[in-house]
């Protein structure tokens, strides 16, 4: 085998089997989330080093929004109950719904903004 070969996945190119490669940081590209792999070294004859860059999520679950708010799971179950905060519904082809709460980053962002107090003047 040519160990200088490329590293090239994508739609086309369905990833290589075998044991995932290493990344710098010691993680495989296989965790951690999506993530965005760009290709370097493009012309220096030896495989092509990935450098990652993750991908800003557009939906948090309801612990991920908890934890961005920085407040209980519950709190934002009370939110989304008492109409201050607007749960994401996503569609199944069945006709149904996925079941997961789902809250949009820029409706946290808003009820955050929406929630400063005034300033005194």
């Amino acid at each position: 085998m040519d160990d200088c070969r490329r590293i090239t996945t994508g739609p086309l190119n369905p990833p290589r089997r075998g044991r995932p490669r290493k990344l710098q940081n010691g993680h495989t590209s296989g965790t951690g989330g999506p993530q965005l792999a760009t290709r370097t070294g493009e012309n220096s004859g030896h495989p092509a080093s990935l450098t990652v860059a993750p991908v800003a999520p557009r939906l948090l679950d309801l612990h991920g929004a908890a934890t961005y708010l920085g407040v209980s799971e519950w709190t934002v179950r009370d939110l989304e109950t008492g109409g201050f905060l607007r749960r994401v519904r996503l569609p199944l082809p069945n006709g149904g719904e996925v079941r997961k709460l789902l809250f949009a980053l820029e409706d946290l962002d808003q009820l955050v903004n929406a929630s400063k107090d005034t300033p005194n003047g």
